[in-house]
């Protein structure tokens, strides 16, 4: 069996057994014939199922950084090598080749996108007037529900929260003001951290509170029109709506407020340790993300600015 024929077989089976769509098998087949090509020249001859069995890992390494070379961007490279790796198990599986050490090889690590913060105006305006969206009467407890979301986002935007991790505060968690004591935040991995909290934060979780009336410590802090904790969705399509009025982009969502609160505050000269304490980053790397943030907003400023930056 030549490459091209285990090629079109793979395809075929992708097609019949998987029911891959058009789309996918042109791009695995087109994956699939760059990687024949490469082997052709790499092993200086043509490829059949004998040649395809005796690959090592270090031929994929080698066709993996032609393709570097040649302008792949990473997401790129890591989708050709699971094509490959797909296409190599179908032989080994389905037309009897000799398995291969796939394991060993490790594949291209996509970068995490980076952050995409508001403007501070942009953040204020959903901190303080996201609650208008329950002025247009179609909603059980307007008055409630707006205080409610006008204190969530404040402390999103204030704190650097998690969507998630303010939705698990208790009323007894509420930051009020007149007190002195850090909230504290269970995040990730059950981690807990102590955050500050702004007298404009805890002056809007005391509006909400006014509204949503007392209840047991244990209670959720953050309710929904029912009297039941408030779900994630809620929020983001309270904010949705929000967005679309005051005509914000895309990224204004309830973690955007998050990335916001980091940049803002990289932009003001805080300390990046400091920064990843109050967000509750395991790894300062994952901090650093910011950095590009604010580098690529200097540099946006400077263009705009400078009188030759053109």
């Amino acid at each position: 069996m030549t490459g091209d024929e285990a090629r079109s077989a793979w395809l075929d089976w992708l097609a019949r057994e998987r029911r891959a769509s058009a789309n996918t098998l042109e791009a695995y087949g087109h994956d699939g014939a760059e990687f024949l090509g490469f082997l052709t020249r790499h092993l200086g001859g043509g490829v059949d199922l004998a040649a395809l069995g005796a690959l090592r890992p270090a031929d994929l390494r080698a066709f993996l950084a032609e393709r570097a070379a040649q302008g792949d961007s990473t997401a790129t490279r890591a989708r050709r090598l699971a094509a490959i790796r797909g296409f190599l198990r179908f032989l080994t599986r389905h037309q009897g080749m000799t398995a291969l050490p796939l394991g060993a090889i490790r594949g291209p690590r996509p970068k995490p996108p980076i952050p995409r913060a508001l403007t501070a105006d942009q953040a204020r305006a959903v901190a303080q007037d996201a609650g208008e969206v329950y002025a247009l009467g179609r909603h059980e407890r307007p008055e409630m529900q707006a205080a409610r979301d006008t204190a969530l986002f404040a402390l999103l935007y204030g704190a650097g929260l998690r969507i998630a991790e303010a939705l698990s505060l208790d009323l007894r968690d509420a930051p009020l003001p007149g007190q002195d004591a850090a909230l504290r935040v269970i995040g990730k991995g059950a981690k807990e951290r102590l955050v500050p909290v702004l007298p404009v934060v805890r002056a809007a979780v005391a509006a909400y509170l006014r509204h949503r009336g007392p209840g047991d410590p244990g209670e959720a802090l953050f309710l929904g029109a029912r009297g039941k904790r408030l779900d994630a969705a809620v929020a983001q399509k309270s904010l949705r709506e929000f967005r679309r009025l005051a005509g914000l982009p895309e990224h204004a969502t309830p973690h955007a407020l998050r990335h916001s609160f980091a940049t803002h505050l990289l932009g003001a000269g805080a300390d990046l340790r400091a920064i990843q304490e109050l967000l509750g980053h395991a790894s300062l790397s994952t901090t650093q993300r910011y950095t590009a943030v604010d580098a690529a907003g200097l540099l946006a400023t400077w263009k705009k600015a400078h009188p030759r930056a053109d």
